[in-house]
């Protein structure tokens, strides 16, 4: 199964949830670093982790699929 294939398989429910989560600490991680006001040093590098962690985080979720669909789509070949 290649990547293409991967993404468009369904996700599991609890792989759904960690993608959101993902998604809105790559948001607040994004906010930081582009903050209009000046901020200390560390929260800007607070903001770039969560930017990586937020993005690893959805692009794995977004990747794994449901176990028993895949297994019943092999079979009805």
């Amino acid at each position: 199964m290649n990547i293409l294939e991967r993404i468009q398989k369904p996700t599991p429910k609890i792989f759904k949830q960690l993608r959101t989560i993902g998604l809105v600490a790559a948001s607040i991680g994004g906010a930081l670093i582009a903050a209009p006001i000046a901020i200390p040093t560390l929260l800007v590098q607070i903001g770039g982790y969560l930017v990586v962690a937020g993005g690893i985080l959805s692009g794995v979720s977004q990747l794994t699929v449901d176990d028993a669909f895949v297994l019943e789509s092999h079979s009805s070949r």
